[in-house]
């Protein structure tokens, strides 16, 4: 696994690639995150044989603070980061996989990314005007952490484990490392963003979608409500259906990844087919 950067106009992005030498996949991480929550996919079989690129967020992980934090660290400005890292190298026509926070962004980039082949989202509920959210999501009393500046290391603990299935004994050191290193305005400006006119009708874009869209949801969320993604019209749904994936919550990647990486395989060769 390969760390690097770039600069673009929301300033220094580091990312992560693999060895992988096929069809290129672009992970977008979550809200106060890195790319080291995809490192089971980086370093396993996966990245053996596709490139896989994970940009760190601005303000997230190994990647420069926003210099304009109100024209960054919204729905827009993340968009046209993950343009500019495609375009830079040249990855435009990968297939967009986003998770939590990254699938959003991912969902306001989408339109601006015709050549995509596909995009794959999990533990993101596609929000309209006004966004559902008593509907998408649960009622864990973790999610306040989301929009909140700043956060102590007990309440960055009990926000990753939120993010696992109910009962995890031992919480990954980098992830609660992740949320405390994330630059506290991130979180605040998301929060201020969510307004009509801040961001793309989600349900309107996988309602438009051209290219094949994948919806992964772990049996075990905690913090996402599967029942959601029946209310929303999706014709170009991989398979027809959303793919769960038991016994693993809103981290699906780290808590089964061979499952993870099998769904994501079968998509993204089908993609490229």
């Amino acid at each position: 696994m390969q760390t690097q950067s770039i600069d673009t106009s929301a300033g220094r992005i580091a990312y992560r690639q693999s060895g992988g030498s096929g069809p290129t996949i672009v992970i977008v991480h979550g809200n106060s995150a890195s790319s080291r929550a995809f490192a089971r996919q980086l370093d396993g079989s996966l990245g053996s044989k596709y490139r896989i690129l994970v940009p760190d967020l601005p303000g997230h992980g190994g990647s420069a603070d926003a210099a304009d934090p109100a024209a960054t660290y919204t729905m827009p400005g993340y968009a046209g980061m993950l343009r500019e890292f495609a375009e830079q190298l040249g990855a435009t026509d990968a297939v967009f996989v986003g998770w939590s926070l990254g699938g959003h962004i991912v969902l306001e980039a989408a339109p601006d990314l015709p050549q995509a082949k596909g995009f794959a989202i999990f533990g993101t509920p596609p929000i309209g005007f006004p966004p559902a959210m008593e509907q998408a999501f649960l009622a864990t009393p973790a999610m306040a952490y989301t929009f909140q500046p700043e956060l102590n290391e007990e309440q960055a603990r009990a926000y990753v484990a939120a993010a696992f299935r109910p009962g995890i004994s031992e919480l990954p050191a980098d992830m609660v490392a992740d949320v405390l290193r994330t630059d506290g305005r991130a979180r605040g400006q998301l929060a201020a963003s969510i307004a009509p006119g801040g961001y793309r009708d989600e349900i309107d874009v996988v309602a438009n979608l051209r290219q094949p869209l994948a919806v992964l949801h772990g049996a075990e969320e905690q913090l996402i409500n599967g029942d959601y993604f029946k209310t929303l019209t999706m014709p170009t749904l991989w398979r027809g259906a959303v793919q769960v994936i038991e016994d693993a919550g809103h981290l699906p990647q780290w808590e089964q990844p061979e499952r993870f990486d099998a769904l994501i395989d079968a998509f993204v060769a089908e993609a490229n087919a």
